[in-house]
C-alpha cells in the first residue's frame, strides 16, 4: 500500500497517514488580502481577521485525504477563515499541514471539548479554537496561549458568562433553532458590547442578514462543504460555493464599515 504522495505532502511530519489511493492536490493560490490592526495579542488579531471575515468554513470529513482537498477547494476561492473539526481523521496531521501550506489564513480548530484536543490543536499551530459549548479548562488555558477561543452559548446568561469569564467572542449556537436572524438582534439590545459568532444551519443567502443585524462573524459548513460534493468529491463546486459567500460576506462587512 503506498504512500509516497501523501508522505511528500507531509513531509515535515514523522508519522504521516497512509491511504489506499495517490493524492494530488488541487494548485493553489495565496490569498492577497489582508487586513491591519494595532492588537496586544495574537488572539486580539486573530479576533480581527475574523471579524474582518464575516465568515468561518466548517469543514468536517471522513478522511485526511477529502478534508484537505476540500480546505485547498475553499482556501484558495478566497475563504480566509477556516475551521477543522475534531473528529476529522487525521485532524492534526491536517491541521499542522495547512496551517504550513497556508501562512496567512486564520486556521482553526472546531468542536473542541477536551483540554487534551485543545492543547493538541494550539501545538499543530490552530490560531482559534471553537466549542458547542463553554468548556471552563479551556478557557482558562488559553489565556496562558496566543490562541483565541470561541466558547458555545445558547442562552443570553450563558453569552453573558462566557464572556464575562473572559471569552473575546462567543458563539452563539444553535442560532437556526433559536430564532436565527431574529434571535441574534434581540440579543443585541443588552449585549452589544459582546461579539458573536452565529453558527448553525445558515445559509449563503442569510450572511448579509446576519451580519447586519448584529453578528460578528457567521459559521458556514454545509453551504460551503456541500455533502453531495464532499461525498463525490467535486471540489468546484466547494470553489463556487466558497467564492459566493466570500462576494456575500465581503458586501455585508463593508456595508457594515461604512454605516458603523
Amino acid at each position: 500500500m503506498s504512500a509516497l504522495s501523501w508522505y511528500a505532502c507531509f513531509s515535515s511530519l514523522s508519522s504521516p497517514p497512509h491511504f489506499q489511493t495517490q493524492t494530488t492536490y488541487p494548485p493553489r493560490t495565496r490569498n492577497p488580502k489582508t487586513y491591519y490592526c494595532k492588537c496586544n495579542t495574537n488572539s486580539d488579531k486573530t479576533l480581527t481577521q475574523i471579524t474582518s471575515s464575516g465568515v468561518i468554513a466548517c469543514l468536517r470529513a471522513n478522511s485526511a485525504e477529502l478534508a484537505v482537498h476540500a480546505a485547498c477547494a475553499a482556501l484558495d476561492a478566497g475563504i480566509s477563515v477556516l475551521e477543522i473539526v475534531v473528529s476529522t481523521p487525521g485532524f492534526l496531521e491536517v491541521l499542522q499541514h495547512l496551517v504550513k501550506e497556508y501562512p496567512t489564513k486564520t486556521i482553526g480548530a472546531g468542536t473542541v471539548l477536551s483540554l487534551k484536543d485543545a492543547k493538541g490543536a494550539i501545538r499543530a499551530g490552530a490560531k482559534f479554537l471553537m466549542s458547542p459549548a463553554t468548556v471552563k479548562e479551556i478557557l482558562d488555558y488559553v489565556h496562558e496561549s496566543e490562541a483565541l477561543y470561541i466558547p458555545g452559548a445558547m442562552t443570553p446568561t450563558e453569552i453573558f458568562s462566557a464572556h464575562n469569564s473572559g471569552a473575546k467572542i462567543v458563539k452563539v449556537y444553535p442560532v437556526s433553532a433559536l430564532g436565527g436572524i431574529c434571535y441574534i438582534e434581540a440579543l443585541q439590545k443588552p449585549f452589544s458590547h459582546i461579539p458573536m459568532v452565529a453558527s448553525q444551519g445558515i445559509a449563503i443567502d442569510h450572511i448579509e442578514k446576519y451580519i447586519t443585524k448584529g453578528a460578528s462573524s457567521v459559521v458556514l459548513s454545509d453551504a460551503i462543504f456541500n455533502k453531495e460534493a464532499m461525498l463525490q468529491q467535486n471540489f468546484s463546486t466547494i470553489d463556487q460555493l466558497a467564492r459566493l459567500a466570500v462576494l456575500r460576506s465581503s458586501e455585508a462587512v463593508e456595508r457594515m464599515r461604512e454605516f458603523g
